[in-house]
């Protein structure tokens, strides 16, 4: 435990990473009064329907962390098959897949992959998983629609 903090070193060492080797397109800091609770912004990747949209997140550390994985929820409208519309996100590393040796850098630069890379065949919203399916040019432009109007700068 860091005595001046309270918080685990290993939360410590991450969170002053995160500040000290920022990751492309991804800004992650702690709330003032909470350290295990994150403000999370990551730009649209580009050559994506969500190039040139901000995107924001909340990231919360468990208490149980690193054993379990931090909880993480989309706070802007997406249209994307693995996010649903509460915020959350279906990705493997946060649910079974998830490992004491992952790190926060680690969920963040998945997420960002996801963005990326759609995975319809395992949705958490089936209808736009269908929609992307059926007319990948049409979902893709519906997304780019969603950017322009929920993840704006």
């Amino acid at each position: 435990m860091d005595p001046t903090t309270g918080l685990p070193r290993r939360i410590v060492k991450e969170t002053q990473r995160l500040q000290a080797e920022p990751v492309a397109g991804i800004q992650c800091e702690p709330f003032p009064e909470n350290p295990r609770h994150f403000k999370v912004v990551l730009s649209g990747p580009s050559e994506t329907p969500y190039e040139g949209g901000v995107f924001h997140l909340e990231l919360f550390l468990p208490a149980d962390y690193p054993m379990a994985p931090p909880k993480v929820r989309m706070l802007t409208k997406l249209y994307h098959p693995n996010f649903d519309l509460i915020g959350r996100i279906c990705l493997d590393i946060l649910k079974d897949k998830w490992s004491p040796a992952l790190q926060i850098r680690t969920v963040l630069l998945s997420i960002q992959a996801l963005l990326s890379t759609p995975e319809p065949d395992d949705p958490l919203d089936p209808k736009i998983a269908e929609h992307w399916k059926r007319d990948r040019e049409d979902a893709e432009e519906t997304a780019r629609e969603y950017t322009r109007k929920y993840a704006v700068p």
